[in-house]
């Protein structure tokens, strides 16, 4: 089975009104039964997106690549038996992008491209979102103003990994399953290299490959926003023998002292009694750091967690 995938201009000025009541009621039936799917046709150019794949791949031969070869990670699983398992560890090499955190220098193109990059992904989140609020019947940039609440701007946030071949597949996890903390993530994965799984009724589903589309995850707050119509989606990287795996994860995710609540649009009774319903409301940054401890561990727990905060 493969992921939904979602031609995003049928939801824009140029579609008919068939063609978008079409699309946004696919929207949501992917967001309420995968929390998964892929957007084409998204509004990010061809030629940058060529520029993103460039530079990101340039970056790890140079930058990163003769470091994770003699890592400690890359050791460990050298020199481990057949048979066993490394735990508590990803086949992963990760740098985060922030809008004021230091970026790589080395790479010809690499900052100018991925600020670029960075700025039409924070544009396409507040289309995503704006999507999500109409289709769970809530005023325009609901999503957006929850996030932005506490007196901060939102966090944008933008991981490049690579997963480089693995000599010992089997005995590693690429990325351990879990599902992501925040609101709307936004993935450009690689054009070739699979390895990228979503849970869906209990059985996992490959992330197929599919040339410039955006990946389109919710995250835990959606979840608690819709009251549970949209669901927080467990997923996880398989580590690979061959291939360099590219992956470049963006976070539209709350401030730190946003509060997070059900929508009160979307609990009976006009929002009376939320906690019977079973999402407390909560400070993101407490949610944070119970996260920080529980990531991969199931999540009905963290919601108990900081209720009780």
């Amino acid at each position: 089975m493969a992921i939904p995938v979602v031609d995003f201009s049928k939801v824009g000025n140029g579609a008919s009104p068939e063609e978008r009541a079409a699309t946004m009621a696919l929207i949501a039936k992917h967001c309420e039964e995968w929390g998964f799917f892929q957007l084409v046709n998204h509004g990010i150019s061809e030629e940058l997106l060529e520029r993103v794949k460039k530079v990101c791949t340039e970056f790890f031969k140079l930058e990163r690549e003769q470091n994770f070869k003699q890592s400690p990670l890359f050791k460990s699983l050298s020199d481990l038996p057949d048979g066993q398992k490394l735990e508590n560890v990803d086949w992963e090499d990760v740098i985060t992008l922030l809008d004021h955190n230091e970026w790589p220098s080395k790479t010809l193109g690499f900052k100018d491209t991925m600020a670029e990059y960075r700025a039409e992904l924070r544009k396409l989140a507040g289309q995503v979102m704006e999507v999500m609020d109409e289709n769970l019947g809530l005023p325009k940039s609901y999503i957006k103003n929850a996030f932005n609440s506490g007196g901060e701007e939102a966090f944008f946030g933008t991981k490049v990994s690579h997963y480089p071949p693995c000599p010992k597949p089997e005995m590693v996890n690429g990325l351990r399953a879990h599902t992501d903390a925040g609101g709307v993530i936004m993935l450009f994965q690689d054009d070739v290299v699979g390895g990228l799984e979503v849970l869906k009724d209990g059985e996992w589903f490959d992330v197929q490959p599919m040339r410039n589309s955006i990946v389109i995850n919710t995250g835990d707050q959606v979840e608690v926003l819709s009251n549970g119509r949209y669901k927080s989606a467990w997923h996880r990287v398989q580590a690979k023998p061959d291939g360099n795996r590219r992956s470049i994860a963006s976070f539209y995710n709350p401030s730190m002292k946003a509060t997070i609540a059900p929508a009160p649009q979307l609990v009976e009774n006009g929002g009376v009694g939320v906690e019977a319903f079973g999402y407390p409301e909560f400070v993101f940054g407490d949610y944070m750091s119970v996260y920080a401890e529980q990531k991969f561990d199931p999540k009905e727990p963290r919601f108990q967690a900081v209720r009780a905060m």
